[in-house]
């Protein structure tokens, strides 16, 4: 999935700027400007686009120089918080995970996507834990849902890991190209996330 689009809402926006949140093997940073060439490169790649909402493919050159633009602006507006991936020892960028926040209702929407080359090493899992932790630890968010293309039931695989409660199927809910895709969603509560986090 890629890191969705802020939705926006009223609430308040969080103090100071974006943290940069570390775990075992990662680094989760605000992108920067120069990530854009490989943003275009690993998230336009056919096999992670065709399964993500938002991402085109091919990926257009300088697009994601523009979408990184925004971001600091979506962070101080407190409707969106966009990571890059990186991993820990070489500081190589994985892929991408961000938060799409309604802070009327202090929710958001998780998303992220990861760049091939790095598939099945728990790189999305690890670092949408983290993100949760920000969602419900330092941003006092309430709820935070997610949602994935059945035709991609890894990524279901990694809500599931994070205690995320399946919540029910939608078809044809969202248009990829010329298909109609029905996407499973999930959520979770932040009364949940204690219990979810110590099993982990």
């Amino acid at each position: 999935m890629s890191a969705p689009v802020p939705d926006g809402g009223a609430g308040s926006p969080p103090a100071g700027p974006q943290p940069t949140l570390r775990t075992a093997r990662l680094v989760l940073r605000p992108f920067r400007a120069e990530d854009g060439p490989e943003v275009e490169r690993l998230a336009g790649a056919r096999e992670v686009a065709e399964t993500t909402l938002n991402i085109p493919h091919p990926y257009p050159p300088g697009d994601a120089a523009r979408w990184i633009a925004g971001h600091a602006a979506s962070w101080a507006a407190g409707n969106g918080a966009p990571f890059a991936i990186c991993r820990a020892d070489d500081g190589a960028l994985v892929g991408g995970i961000g938060l799409a926040v309604t802070q009327r209702h202090r929710r958001a929407e998780l998303g992220y996507w990861i760049g091939v080359p790095y598939w099945n090493r728990g790189y999305a899992t690890e670092a949408a834990r983290a993100l949760l932790a920000l969602a419900f630890e330092r941003l006092g968010l309430h709820r935070v849902q997610a949602h994935y293309m059945t035709r991609n039931p890894a990524s279901g695989r990694v809500m599931e890991k994070l205690g995320m409660r399946h919540e029910g199927l939608r078809r044809g809910a969202f248009r990829k190209g010329d298909r109609f895709e029905d996407v499973e969603e999930y959520a979770i509560l932040a009364s949940d996330w204690p219990a979810a986090n110590a099993t982990r």
